[in-house]
């Protein structure tokens, strides 16, 4: 009997030379992508914005149930107003500007019926935009 003399199989894919030529097409790639001009796109033509968006009014609501105004466009320090009053300030910058917004910030000891009667108020008087201020909670 004879012994074979053949050569035994590979149960192994040699990957080094698939690696290498990887390597050169990444190169290849990187030094071309830069020199690749996206097509020019001509945008369209817009006109001048409306108005920048306007700095909200604060109705404060302090403890002891006193309303407070500040507007914040002006930056003026909080007065303090009646209901009367606060309605009349926010109608006369309502007439200004019908989307002024208006954002309360009640203390945390208030109670939630004080707040809502103010959000009550200023829907009643038309006001579009009402919102709640609040202090983030420190982590």
């Amino acid at each position: 009997m004879e012994k074979r003399r053949g050569h035994r199989l590979m149960n192994q894919i040699n990957v080094v030379p698939y690696i290498d030529v990887m390597l050169v097409l990444l190169v290849i790639f990187m030094i071309t992508a830069p020199l690749i001009n996206p097509g020019q796109i001509e945008l369209p033509q817009v006109g001048k914005t409306s108005d920048p968006p306007v700095a909200p009014l604060e109705v404060s609501i302090h403890t002891d149930q006193s309303l407070w105004l500040r507007d914040r466009q002006k930056t003026t320090a909080e007065r303090k107003v009646t209901r009367n009053e606060l309605i009349q300030a926010i109608r006369q910058k309502q007439a200004r500007n019908p989307q002024q917004a208006v954002v309360i910030a009640a203390d945390k000891d208030v109670r939630y019926a004080a707040v809502l009667e103010v959000m009550d108020m200023l829907q009643q008087n038309q006001v579009k935009k009402v919102g709640l201020l609040a202090k983030p909670r420190s982590p």
